[in-house]
């Protein structure tokens, strides 16, 4: 078992900067990769950027070059650095966990924090 717990969100004008954070707990010598979701009002949860176990980085065209995903794995914490912010990424933002083996990972879930962004 692997529980997250996000915080870092809240209310910004356009062009602003902030900064999400996910602190896992439990089993988190199996965890392969931890990434970011968003889920806007009326739309389907979509990936937002992922850092897997080695430190490889995957994002979403539309924050590439704005936000940046970095782990602390002392305090098996990861932050999502959100610059340039834009009306359109207004969400709930959840902390996402992949675990266990390759061929048959668990996902875990944060309780998701929300971010928005006033025009």
């Amino acid at each position: 078992q692997v529980q997250l717990v996000e915080s870092g969100g809240g209310l910004v004008q356009a062009g602003g900067s902030l900064r999400l954070s996910c602190a896992a707990s439990g089993s988190i010598f199996s965890i392969n990769a931890m990434g970011w979701y968003r889920q806007a009002p009326g739309k389907q949860r979509e990936l937002v950027a992922v850092i897997n176990s080695g430190g490889s980085t995957n994002y979403a065209d539309s924050v590439k070059g704005r936000f940046t995903i970095s782990r602390d794995n002392a305090k098996n914490t990861v932050y999502l650095q959100m610059n340039s912010l834009k009306p359109e990424d207004t969400a709930v933002y959840y902390c996402n966990a992949r675990v266990g083996p390759l061929v048959n990972e668990d996902i875990y879930w944060g309780q998701g924090t929300q971010v928005t962004v006033s025009s």
